[in-house]
């Protein structure tokens, strides 16, 4: 039985989702009430998506706390998703290149590649969805849906379940969307920032 390919852009703090269905002519000989595909395949396209990650600090000489923002395109995987509607957790993966990360501060950068993640020990963050809650049917479309995603996240060899806040768009044959989670430094094993020009760092950090 032949599946039905889509092609997803996805990122961590907002996931751009397109979804495009197998052409007619690849669908040949297909009787008129064609059976529902074994499953559908969404890859994250090569352009168009981003990662980032979202931390509230106090710097310096600075009155007022600031957000810290990190930010790569490295941005890889697939989800994919059997007949009955339920993510195949064993097929699906979406891959963070963490080496690529970059803030408007040099000096920050270095610090969270070096320090905080590792980066050369763990230049990969990755997520394994394994649940939909509050999604049952295809977005019809022009319509909008709000939903969550239950999957596993993997920082710093640390794995840590976490719950994905999604808004997603369906336009024409393409739906569009965007998700965000929050979780602790201590979640995932990290060591909170500590360097001089940092009065505090805020123990939550959005993806």
């Amino acid at each position: 039985m032949r599946s039905r390919a889509a092609t997803v852009a996805l990122s961590l703090l907002f996931v751009a989702v397109v979804i495009t269905p197998l052409s007619a002519h690849a669908q040949t000989h297909r009787p008129q009430l064609a059976p529902k595909p074994a499953q559908l395949v969404f890859v994250v396209t090569p352009t168009g998506n981003e990662a980032r990650y979202r931390v509230r600090e106090q710097l310096v000489g600075l009155d007022l706390p600031n957000d810290a923002v990190g930010v790569t395109k490295d941005v890889s995987g697939r989800i994919v998703v059997g007949r009955d509607g339920k993510i195949l957790r064993d097929s699906s993966r979406i891959v963070v290149g963490v080496t690529s990360l970059k803030s408007y501060k040099t000096r920050r950068d270095g610090f969270v590649q070096k320090k905080t993640l590792e980066t050369a020990k763990y230049p990969q963050v990755a997520l394994v969805p394994t649940t939909f809650d509050g999604l049952t049917d295809p977005i019809p479309p022009g319509a909008t849906k709000t939903f969550s995603v239950i999957g596993e996240l993997t920082v710093h060899g640390v794995t840590h379940p976490t719950t994905w806040r999604v808004t997603a768009h369906a336009d024409g044959s393409d739906v569009v969307g965007s998700a965000a989670t929050i979780f602790t430094f201590k979640d995932f094993g990290l060591d909170q920032p500590r360097v001089p020009v940092l009065l505090s760092v805020a123990d939550t950090i959005k993806l």
